[in-house]
């Protein structure tokens, strides 16, 4: 039974990964107090899908539009300085949101223009926070510690939005906003206590410096197969801008019932999570992320025609479960494939995939609810996503072969 949970030795082996982790999960959990939040003053004051779907633009674009060049930059100068300088300027987007506690709410565009300057930091906070891992720990550690990472962010999730609807349900988005601020605190610590991860090798300034990286994802068959994979599910069937309209028809716009919808997704991925270890341990991680992408969209599609709320809540869990699985599998891929001196530009361009793909899923998600309806949104959303996922296995063989845990890209 010990083989299937997950692998915990990664926070035995390093103190400097066991600390970042611990400031991570309680930075995570205010992260969705406050999308919870934002969700919430947003619809409120629009009562628009479209407006909720632009929240997942505001945070698209500067990743879309930084991120490379950031990438770049983590891989030209020591890691752990760039990592304390984003950090700081998220903390800073934060307490700009955390200020309407005094200053009363601000109108729905600048609140969504906060957020995009505090995703512009993000933009290179993620890969900076991708990149150090495997100068952490060891190889054969590293799909333990991205499992890790997972269950931290899954866990924020399965507390986060709950406790945030609860907090903003009895005393407004503001409170949630400051408790986010508060949370910035664990993750400074989990920064400073990093060593110093300077890279060796010469990136060229500039664009020639993206282009490397970029070339490097192109001519890499199994880390394109698998961040198109991503890619194209994530834009294609992500309903979270869908959640406050589905919210508003069935369970009575309760902020409450809000936070069960991605409680439900949360659930589903702790599950998988805690049992990571009947999969990170496989020897062919693309087999495992074709599979677990392909469920998602399963999931999401019984989600849209589940006859009561229960079995709705069920299948969100299920699609959670499937989400992480294949996330977990993508990012092994990735940084099994990448050498250190390309971990920045490429772990950049996985964000994009991570992060921008599913905003840019939510916009359309909203977009296309505003002109036919939720139902249709989720199902369109749930075959596009499964047509995209045997196409990649058809043309990817790769794939599906077995992957070394133990030697040096």
């Amino acid at each position: 039974m010990k083989r299937f949970l997950i692998d915990v030795e990664p926070l035995r082996v390093s103190a400097a990964f066991r600390r970042l982790w611990i400031g991570q999960v309680v930075s995570m959990f205010g992260a969705q107090l406050a999308f919870v939040a934002v969700l919430v003053q947003i619809w409120e004051q629009t009562n628009s899908t479209i407006w909720t779907g632009a929240v997942g633009l505001a945070k698209a674009l500067p990743l879309i539009v930084l991120g490379l060049f950031a990438g770049a930059a983590v891989d030209r100068f020591e890691r752990r300085r760039l990592y304390l300088i984003t950090t700081i300027g998220s903390l800073l987007a934060a307490m700009a949101m955390a200020a309407q506690l005094l200053t009363g709410a601000m109108p729905a565009g600048a609140l969504l223009g906060v957020i995009a300057i505090q995703s512009a930091f993000g933009a290179a906070s993620g890969p900076v926070a991708r990149s150090v891992l495997p100068q952490l720990l060891p190889r054969e550690l590293l799909a333990g510690g991205i499992a890790l990472n997972r269950i931290a962010f899954q866990g924020a999730m399965l507390i986060g939005p709950a406790a945030g609807g609860l907090i903003v349900g009895a005393w407004g988005p503001g409170t949630a906003y400051l408790i986010d601020c508060l949370t910035f605190a664990a993750v400074l610590y989990g920064v400073l206590g990093l060593p110093l991860l300077k890279v060796e090798a010469e990136v060229r300034p500039g664009l020639r410096g993206v282009a490397d990286g970029l070339v490097f994802v192109a001519s890499t068959p199994v880390i394109r197969g698998a961040l198109i994979t991503d890619l194209a599910v994530t834009v294609l069937s992500m309903p979270i801008s869908l959640f406050p309209a589905i919210n508003a028809e069935r369970f009575g716009n309760d902020p409450r019932t809000l936070g069960l919808f991605l409680t439900a997704i949360a659930v589903g991925g702790v599950v998988a999570s805690v049992l990571s270890g009947s999969y990170t341990r496989l020897p062919r991680p693309g087999v495992v992320m074709l599979i677990g992408a392909g469920s998602w969209g399963v999931a999401l599609g019984l989600f849209a025609f589940a006859p009561n709320p229960w079995l709705a809540l069920a299948f969100l869990a299920s699609a959670g479960a499937a989400d992480t699985v294949s996330v977990v599998a993508r990012s092994t891929i990735v940084q099994l494939h990448t050498p250190n001196e390309l971990l920045g530009r490429v772990a950049a361009a996985e964000q994009i995939v991570g992060s921008a793909g599913p905003n840019l899923g939510n916009v359309r998600g909203g977009v296309t609810a505003q002109f036919t309806s939720p139902m249709t949104a989720l199902v369109s959303g749930a075959v596009l996503c499964v047509a995209a996922v045997v196409a990649v296995a058809a043309t990817t063989p790769g794939l599906r072969k077995t992957v070394d845990l133990t030697s040096v890209p």
